[in-house]
């Protein structure tokens, strides 16, 4: 069984192959998900880049919470996204960007979404073809609706029952940060009481342009922590990045109770209400 058939919803993801035959479909939009300077430098044709904040983040709260409903509805219809828009979202990092696109989508009701697997390095690593034309966009509308549901909140994390191990709140963060040996700059650092670990590099291959890893390799690293497919899982991480590349991993693996505590490290760890391990 290959890689891309032992996912619970392998239609989260789709493949080169696939694009390359479907890069003049208009009804299409290829984002590219890293940073605006390197998308600048060359892209895969049609794709459009994230000129402003490509975590969709909120510079009103400093960064630490989701992009407001405006917000991204401005920022979806700069991008030429509409509500019946397909999005195929990719980066040059392991779908670590492309995934907080996908979840940010999500969120906003938006699921006509597919992640590039492999992203801009398989794409290279196969000498398809690359640009640096910008593509003309034409300005669409985007009509948010927020699924409160898949969004945790620090007031949430903190009335979760530590004894209860049905809810498991997942640090994908690095090892330094769970420990507390690197503080990111926050005020305080280690990590949420009762938190299961693992870093989220682990579920892609790092030897295979950063790809996911199966289905069946990813069920046996989050065996050993108890993370199955009846629990309701929260992930968090520094800021809300790496805890939606790993919901969308997740996912993929037909996990159903899932959650991204959005304000994550970055404002637990600078609060003086929350304990800390």
């Amino acid at each position: 069984m290959s890689k891309e058939q032992d996912y619970v919803i392998p239609d989260l993801l789709t493949d080169t192959e696939w694009l390359q035959n479907n890069l003049s479909n208009k009804d299409i939009r290829i984002v590219d998900c890293g940073y605006w300077e390197a998308y600048k430098r060359a892209h895969i044709p049609g794709a459009v880049g994230i000129p402003r904040d490509h975590y969709f983040k909120d510079p009103d709260t400093n960064r630490t919470f989701i992009s407001n409903p405006e917000q991204f509805s401005r920022e979806m219809t700069e991008l030429g996204i509409s509500n019946n828009t397909l999005v195929v979202a990719y980066d040059d990092f392991g779908s670590l960007w492309a995934s907080r696109l996908w979840w940010v989508l999500k969120y906003y009701g938006h699921h006509s979404v597919k992640v590039l697997n492999g992203g801009w390095n398989k794409w290279l690593s196969e000498g398809k073809q690359v640009t640096g034309v910008k593509p003309h966009i034409h300005k669409t509308k985007f009509d948010p609706v927020i699924d409160k549901g898949i969004l945790a909140t620090a007031q949430q994390i903190m009335d979760i029952d530590r004894n209860n191990p049905e809810k498991i709140v997942f640090d994908v963060r690095s090892d330094a940060e769970y420990k507390g040996e690197n503080d990111r700059g926050n005020k305080r650092a280690g990590h949420i009481p009762g938190a299961k670990h693992l870093e989220w590099l682990n579920f892609v291959d790092k030897e295979n342009s950063m790809i996911f890893k199966s289905a069946s390799e990813i069920a046996a690293l989050l065996a050993p922590l108890g993370i199955t497919t009846d629990k309701e899982i929260t992930t968090y991480c520094q800021g809300g990045i790496r805890a939606a590349h790993v919901f969308f991993v997740l996912e993929l693996l037909g996990y159903k109770k899932l959650r991204v505590y959005d304000g994550s490290f970055r404002e637990w760890g600078n609060r003086q209400d929350t304990p800390i391990e």
